[in-house]
């Protein structure tokens, strides 16, 4: 899908209090958050490198070159790679100076771009210091999954998620996953209570503005 087929398409629409809003969300390949917000009647794109790994809407390429399309977006929720930034991996950091550096430019670059509304998550990682602590830290555990893997999230114009279903369970299931080949993309998919959770209760919270 190029810039052309996406400026200035899917106006908000009202109809019975219902507000379609247009998401873009970056860095991801799976489909999860996409598909959880087009559930519920918005507009959402999803953006990486990668092909999507479910039919819908999806664009393949550098989401840099689609955040500052004027007036398209409303929100964006994004998934920065966290290879470089989480602390988990700190013994190489010594290592990878010149990945970091882009890496936290990358992030940076999501947090800043000119959209109202915005989530940009990641593991606990580096930029707590580099940037700021995030604005609260959530567990698949706050929402259906009885699994543990602490995840920050640093909001503009969102309010806190709040949790949807606390569960038992405190397995860390993600960090215990033997190595192979797609062990680096089954970690990074967001769980569907997350996702679920960020398109009821973000998707409502942008009627009141329009």
């Amino acid at each position: 899908m190029g810039v052309d087929g996406l400026r200035g398409s899917s106006p908000i629409e009202k109809n019975r209090r219902v507000i379609t809003v247009r998401i873009l969300i970056a860095c991801e390949f799976s489909g999860v958050v996409r598909d959880a917000f087009i559930e519920r009647g918005h507009d959402a794109v999803s953006c990486d490198l990668l092909p999507t790994d479910r039919a819908g809407p999806h664009i393949e390429g550098d989401v840099l070159e689609y955040v500052d399309l004027e007036d398209r977006w409303d929100m964006m929720i994004a998934h920065p790679p966290c290879t470089h930034l989480a602390v988990s991996g700190a013994r190489w950091f010594k290592d990878k100076v010149e990945e970091q550096k882009d890496a936290i430019a990358f992030f940076m670059s999501l947090v800043n771009a000119p959209i109202p509304r915005i989530c940009v998550e990641n593991p606990i990682s580096i930029m707590s210091t580099r940037y700021r602590k995030p604005d609260q830290i959530i567990q698949p555990w706050q929402y259906g999954h009885g699994e543990v893997k602490a995840t920050c999230l640093w909001l503009k114009g969102l309010p806190k998620l709040e949790p949807t279903n606390i569960v038992e369970g405190r397995e860390a299931r993600v960090h215990k996953m033997p190595p192979g080949p797609d062990r680096w993309k089954k970690r990074s998919i967001t769980f569907q209570g997350i996702a679920d959770a960020m398109a009821d209760q973000w998707g409502r919270a942008k009627m009141g503005d329009r």
